[in-house]
C-alpha cells in the first residue's frame, strides 16, 4: 500500500521520513518510552535511522505495518507515533507512544480514534486490539478513552527486552464507534455453561 495521510480536528498523521529522525531519536530518549515499548534500550541514533529509513517504509511496502508520525495539523513538532499491524485475519493491533512534553493533552486518544476509523472503513478490520504491559496505566487510559474494552490479562504474552511480560489486552469493534461490522457478530451466551463430557 502507498502511504496515506490522515487528519483529525487538531492532528496530521503521515508516514515517517528520514527528516523525522532527529525528533524520533530525541523522543525515544524518554525512559518511559524505553520502559513501556519494545524499542531498543538504550535507543541510539542508528536505531532512529533504521526506524525512519528502513522499518517504516518496509512496513508500508510489504503491507505488514502502517506507521504514522503525529503532528499538529497546522505544522509543528512530533507529538506521537502510532502504527497498525496485521497479526490475524480480520484483526489488527494498534500501538503508540507520545513524546513526554505532549502527554495529557488528548493527542494520542484523538490519534487512536482516527486510526480505528481508518482501520474499520479502509482496511476491512473486524477487531482492533490493543496490548500493553501490565502497569502501563498511561497506555490503558488512552485505550479506554478511545473506547476500547479491556478484556483481561494475558500471561507471558508480551516479549520486551528479552523478557516475557504479562499484558493487558483490549479490543474495539466497529459497532463500538457506530460503524457497521463487515461480518455478523454472535456474542458468547451469558449465564451458566452447559455441562458436557
Amino acid at each position: 500500500m502507498e502511504p496515506v495521510t490522515l487528519t483529525t480536528e487538531r492532528l496530521l498523521l503521515r508516514t515517517f521520513t528520514s527528516a523525522d529522525t532527529d525528533e524520533v531519536y530525541a523522543a525515544c530518549q524518554d525512559p518511559d518510552i524505553q520502559r513501556w515499548t519494545t524499542i531498543p534500550s538504550p535507543y541510539t541514533r542508528v536505531d532512529a535511522e533504521g526506524f525512519t529509513g528502513r522499518m517504516v517504509p518496509d512496513g508500508w511496502r510489504h503491507d505488514i505495518e502502517y506507521t504514522f508520525a503525529v503532528r499538529p495539523r497546522e505544522g509543528g513538532p512530533l507529538l506521537a507515533a502510532t502504527s497498525l499491524h496485521h497479526p490475524r485475519a480480520g484483526s489488527w493491533e494498534i500501538g503508540f507512544w507520545t513524546a513526554k512534553e505532549h502527554r495529557g493533552q488528548g493527542y494520542t486518544t484523538e490519534t487512536v480514534q482516527a486510526m480505528a476509523h481508518w482501520a474499520f472503513t479502509r482496511l476491512g478490520c473486524t477487531r482492533l486490539e490493543w496490548r500493553a504491559e501490565v502497569g502501563n496505566r498511561g497506555s490503558r487510559a488512552v485505550a479506554e478513552k478511545a473506547g476500547f474494552t479491556v478484556e483481561g490479562t494475558l500471561r507471558a504474552a508480551l516479549p520486551n527486552k528479552n523478557t516475557l511480560r504479562d499484558c493487558w489486552v483490549g479490543a474495539l469493534l466497529p459497532t463500538d464507534i457506530g460503524l457497521p461490522s463487515p461480518q455478523p457478530y454472535l456474542p458468547a451466551p451469558t449465564g451458566p455453561w452447559p455441562s458436557g463430557g
